[in-house]
């Protein structure tokens, strides 16, 4: 008999922040409360089993459609939560409120990732392959990654930059970040890296450290190239680029895209 067809069975595994959890296997209701994870599921062929999203989940476009909106991903409705019956939840430290997963933890299984670079990210795709039963397809979506980062030039720093999330104030991504470990196999030094996770800076801050690159992400902040001039007048030898901040920053499937990517806007 297929396993899939098979009743629920009790599966006992540890999350990336060495909790224990105890997973229907293999669920058939499930909740993904992070967008890049919501994709990652999608790729592994189980769309039809995701019941619940955030309504930042945009990849894939369907998503939104086949599945209830259960809020955004720090504040979660659980009045809709509840009304899917999930059998498992997929967070993230980072991206959802502690509060708002320990409450659900109460009642379901969650499971959450904890990612600051690229190898926890190819543990988290397989581990979530594995504990939905779609053990394959997460090995086969992690080799693909990591062979399409192996092909990238060395991870040597060739110029110095500063990545931009916000503005208004100005935020980057420093140290403890999956975007600084991105930075790194571009092979740009992170003139922030000595502070941590996503600290606010000042213009003088950054005239200072004098980036060779400024880097405008895409997301969460939407800058544009009418943002260039504010920055180029504050290091007026930088280097002002847009960049995929998805590309950046989400750890999930879209990762098959990101070493491609780099190679053609960095040289890599």
């Amino acid at each position: 008999m297929s396993l899939l067809n098979s009743p629920a069975l009790p599966l006992t595994v540890t999350d990336q922040l060495g909790r224990r959890v105890v997973v229907p296997f293999p669920p058939e209701r499930i909740v993904s409360l992070v967008p890049s994870q919501t994709e990652l599921l999608f790729d592994l062929g189980l769309g039809n089993r995701v019941v619940g999203v955030t309504k930042f989940c945009l990849h894939p476009p369907e998503a939104r459609q086949t599945a209830a909106i259960i809020g955004g991903t720090k504040n979660f409705d659980f009045d809709k939560i509840e009304a899917l019956k999930p059998d498992l939840l997929i967070g993230n430290k980072e991206e959802n409120y502690q509060a708002g997963i320990e409450q659900l933890a109460t009642h379901y299984p969650v499971w959450l990732s904890d990612i600051g670079n690229l190898p926890q990210a190819l543990a988290m795709i397989r581990r979530v392959g594995f504990i939905t039963g779609a053990k394959e397809a997460g090995e086969s979506i992690a080799t693909e990654i990591a062979t399409g980062f192996a092909a990238l030039a060395s991870a040597e720093a060739v110029a110095s930059a500063a990545y931009f999330i916000w503005r208004k104030p100005y935020m980057v991504a420093g140290s403890g970040t999956f975007i600084d470990d991105m930075l790194r196999r571009v092979g740009l030094r992170n003139v922030f890296a000595h502070l941590s996770r996503y600290p606010e800076v000042t213009a003088e801050q950054l005239a200072a450290a004098a980036p060779q690159h400024i880097l405008l992400s895409t997301e969460p902040y939407p800058f544009r190239e009418k943002h260039f001039a504010e920055l180029q007048q504050i290091c007026p030898a930088a280097k002002i680029q847009l960049v995929d901040g998805e590309l950046f920053s989400w750890y999930g499937s879209r990762l098959r895209q990101s070493a491609q990517y780099f190679r053609r806007e960095f040289g890599r």
